[in-house]
């Protein structure tokens, strides 16, 4: 498999000896992984060069025949202000390389004993233009409600508006190689959106994943970067880890926040030195996959209890995005229960049953504590056991563990409290207060009053009496 380039624009390196570019060429593709290099040894063809090909930064020698460094900077400088230029130079060089930081270069490095920073100093420009080109994007992608790949979202069933802002956040970071974190309550499609993301990376590699709770270091550390022959008894064969497997696409990692501690630390190394050593290797290996994070739990709380390190949570969530429950964006029942009906009834070999209207006001006040993963498996059900042309809510009365028609409204953990009455209003006569709850079941039933009647736990008959009496032209 070809690797794709890295970074996704070019580095230009100009200086007038060949050696020295194929040298500082080898160096930077082999110790940085830096592959997307061009070379210019004619100071007089750089600025065609730039105007030809997608340059990103510049490594500019200032001691050249026909064109000097201090010329060709003001050049660029003057007609592409937005491309840093590092500056090599000699040790007799150093004070005209300090005038030229403050003409506007990046940064400049002596050039004959400075190869250990120099590779440094490439790496932090590459990743600030990183950061300046997904920051405009994300701004960009926040001004347009439009999404410019739908098709990449065609698996996740919402109108949630919460979601879509979620869509176009990933549509303007889908370029960045940095890792992502995606976190939500279980069952909200956390790796539907894993998927999403490595859609719209446009890489050619494929999206490869790993659930690692409950998996020991040893296993961790095996599984991920894989062994070398001999590296431990029975270790016959070289393995490949999963990092290989992912090369040039993503790797998913589902379940960080149960990571053991040992393997955070390994994981913390991969993420700043993007190198990993097999099992049994001393031999390091670049890692060529954007990572893809996954939890359900609360990470700032874990790092409190030390169970999560602080310095790997900083690198995990360069990009964070938070999977609001189904419970916060009840609009999206109606479409799910719809397309899990179609779903399920294709799978089973039936009809698409037609679901009652006191169906979508008994889900739609349902806590949903197991989220979409919790409704799938009760249309599943529903649909298994069904018989008529209507569906029965029989079994979804049972799944939400109803005894008689009222569902349970609990709160759930981590749901905030929400006031029953407005604090800035006056608290209404305990008289009147049964009129208020059937006016805001009837609401929320959308007039229906069998719906309504199931959400306050009395008699279709009972409510309808109360209606009349309350409203004597009903």
């Amino acid at each position: 498999m070809t690797e794709s380039p890295y970074p996704s624009y070019s580095v230009l390196l100009i200086d007038d000896e060949e050696a020295w570019l194929r040298s500082l060429s080898m160096t930077l593709s082999l110790l940085a992984g830096i592959t997307n290099i061009l070379r210019c040894s004619d100071s007089r063809l750089a600025m065609d060069l730039i105007a030809a090909n997608r340059v990103g930064l510049v490594l500019l020698d200032l001691n050249m025949p026909h064109v000097s460094g201090e010329t060709l900077l003001q050049q660029l400088l003057e007609k592409y202000p937005e491309i840093p230029v590092i500056i090599i130079s000699g040790l007799n060089q150093v004070e005209i390389a300090v005038e030229c930081m403050k003409r506007g270069a990046f940064d400049f490095f002596v050039k004959t004993v400075e190869q250990e920073r120099l590779i440094q100093g490439v790496q932090r420009a590459i990743r600030m233009i990183d950061l300046q080109r997904e920051n405009r994007e994300i701004c960009s992608r926040v001004l347009d409600d439009r999404l410019a790949h739908p098709e990449a979202f065609a698996q996740i069933i919402t109108q949630d508006k919460a979601m879509h802002a979620i869509f176009r956040y990933l549509e303007a970071i889908s370029g960045s190689s940095q890792p992502v974190l995606i976190t939500g309550e279980s069952g909200v499609g956390k790796e539907l959106l894993a998927v999403s993301i490595h859609r719209l990376s446009g890489r050619k590699g494929k999206l490869v994943s790993l659930n690692v709770a409950g998996l020991d270091d040893n296993v961790f550390s095996d599984t991920l970067f894989g062994h070398a022959r001999g590296a431990f008894t029975g270790a016959d064969t070289v393995r490949r880890g999963l990092i290989e497997d992912a090369a040039d696409g993503t790797l998913f990692l589902d379940e960080i926040g149960d990571l053991a501690l040992a393997s955070q630390i390994k994981l913390l190394r991969l993420l700043q030195e993007g190198e990993f050593f097999a099992l049994g290797s001393d031999v390091p290996k670049r890692m060529r996959a954007r990572v893809v994070f996954a939890t359900h739990h609360d990470l700032s709380a874990r790092q409190a209890s030390g169970q999560f390190r602080k310095d790997l949570y900083y690198r995990l969530c360069v990009h964070h995005l938070h999977v609001p429950p189904l419970r916060q964006r009840a609009g999206d029942i109606p479409l799910l229960l719809d397309h899990f009906l179609e779903e399920v009834a294709r799978e089973l070999g039936k009809r698409k049953p037609t679901a009652p209207p006191e169906l979508h006001v008994l889900l739609g006040n349902h806590p949903f504590p197991g989220n979409v993963r919790e409704l799938k498996s009760m249309v599943y059900d529903a649909v298994s056991v069904h018989q008529s042309r209507m569906l029965s809510m029989d079994s979804f009365k049972r799944a939400m563990g109803c005894s008689g028609d009222l569902p349970d409204r609990r709160r759930q953990p981590g749901e905030a409290a929400q006031a029953l009455f407005a604090p800035s209003e006056p608290l209404p006569n305990l008289h009147d207060l049964p009129d208020l709850v059937i006016a805001e079941a009837m609401r929320r039933a959308k007039g229906n009053q069998s719906a309504a009647a199931r959400l306050i736990g009395i008699s279709q008959p009972a409510l309808c009496k109360r209606l009349k009496r309350n409203l004597p032209g009903l």
